[in-house]
C-alpha cells in the first residue's frame, strides 16, 4: 500500500513528462556531429555494417572495420576512402574474444581511442532446438552477445575517462518476442537488449552521462540471412532504410530504435494481453521463413 500512495505521488511529474514527450515529438531534434570521431563497425564486411559505415564515411568519420571476411572488409574500407574518409581494415574473429582484445589493443596503438562503437556483427541459424548443433549455439551467443562485452570492455574505459561516447547494440525485434525455429537467435538477441539496457542505466550511475547508448530493433531484413522471410507486419525491411533510422537515431541519440515502429507497441501488448489473445495476434502476424526442423514424432 505504501507503494502505492507513493506512485500516485508521482502522478503528476508522469502527465508533465508525458506532455514534455509528446511535444518533442513535434520539435526537430538536433543532430550531433561525428566529423573526426573514431567509429569502430563489427560485422562491417557486408550488409548493415557496410552500409552503417558508408553513412559515417560521408559525415567525414575516421573508420576502424572489423570482419571475419578479409575481401568483404577492405571492399568496405576502399568504398569509404572514395567517399572521402580515412578507413581501417582488420580482419577480426568476433567469436574469439582473444582476437577481441588483440585486436583492440592494435587498433589503439595504431589509431587511436574508438569514441563510437557499433557492436552489430551477428549469425543467425534458422532451425529448431534439435536441428541447431551445440557449435552453432555457441557461435551465436558468442558472436550476437559475447562480443559486445569484449568490446565494451576494451573499448570503454577511455568514453568513461572522457565522459564521451556511444556504444550501438544492433540488437532485433527478435530480442523482444519469441520466435519459431530461431530460439538460439531470440535468445542471443534478447540478451543483446538486455545489455544494453543495464549498460545504459550502468553508465547513468556511474555519472556518466556523456556516453550515449543506442539500441536498433527491427524487423526482418533482406539480407539474405533468413531465407524467405514474410510477415502480415509489412514488407521486409530494405537495408537502406534501416540504416537510414539507425544513422538518425544515433545522430539524435535515440535509446532504442524500432523498425517498423509498430513493433514498439507490440512488446507493450505481449505484456498486458491475455495470453490466448496473444496466440491469436501472433497467427495473424503469421511469421514464416525457410527453417530446418530436427524434430520428428514417433512414427514419422
Amino acid at each position: 500500500m505504501k507503494f502505492f500512495l507513493q506512485c500516485l505521488q508521482l502522478l503528476p511529474l508522469l502527465i508533465i513528462f508525458s506532455l514534455e514527450s509528446l511535444l518533442k515529438l513535434f520539435i526537430p531534434k538536433k543532430r550531433k556531429s561525428v566529423t573526426g570521431e573514431i567509429v569502430l563497425i563489427t560485422g562491417a564486411g557486408h550488409g548493415i555494417g557496410r552500409l552503417t559505415a558508408y553513412e559515417f564515411a560521408k559525415l567525414k568519420s575516421k573508420l576502424v572495420l572489423w570482419d571475419i571476411n578479409k575481401h568483404g572488409i577492405e571492399d568496405t574500407a576502399a568504398e569509404c576512402r572514395r567517399l572521402g574518409a580515412k578507413a581501417h581494415a582488420f580482419v577480426v574473429d568476433c567469436s574469439n574474444r582473444e582476437d577481441i582484445y588483440s585486436s583492440a589493443k592494435k587498433v589503439k596503438a595504431e589509431i587511436g581511442d574508438v569514441s563510437i562503437l557499433v557492436n552489430n556483427a551477428g549469425v543467425v541459424y534458422t532451425s529448431d532446438l534439435f536441428a541447431t548443433q551445440d557449435p552453432q549455439i555457441e557461435k551465436t551467443f558468442e558472436v550476437n552477445i559475447l562480443a559486445h562485452f569484449w568490446t565494451t570492455k576494451a573499448f570503454l574505459p577511455v568514453m568513461m575517462k572522457n565522459n564521451h561516447g556511444h556504444i550501438v547494440t544492433v540488437a532485433s525485434a527478435a530480442g523482444h518476442t519469441g520466435v519459431p525455429f530461431l530460439l538460439a537467435y531470440c535468445s542471443s538477441k534478447f540478451a543483446a537488449v538486455g545489455f544494453h539496457r543495464a549498460l545504459t542505466e550502468e553508465l547513468a550511475a556511474l555519472e556518466r552521462t556523456g556516453i550515449k547508448t543506442t539500441c536498433l530493433c527491427p524487423n526482418f531484413i533482406n539480407t539474405g540471412f533468413i531465407k524467405n522471410a514474410s510477415t502480415s507486419l509489412g514488407p521486409i525491411l530494405e537495408p537502406e532504410e534501416v540504416v537510414d533510422k539507425l544513422m538518425d537515431g544515433i545522430l539524435t541519440e535515440q535509446k532504442m530504435i524500432f523498425i517498423p515502429s509498430s513493433i514498439s507497441l507490440l512488446t507493450v501488448l505481449e505484456r498486458i494481453l491475455p495470453e490466448r489473445f496473444l496466440a491469436f495476434l501472433k497467427r495473424k502476424i503469421d511469421i514464416r521463413f525457410d527453417a530446418v526442423i530436427g524434430y520428428k514424432t514417433k512414427g514419422q
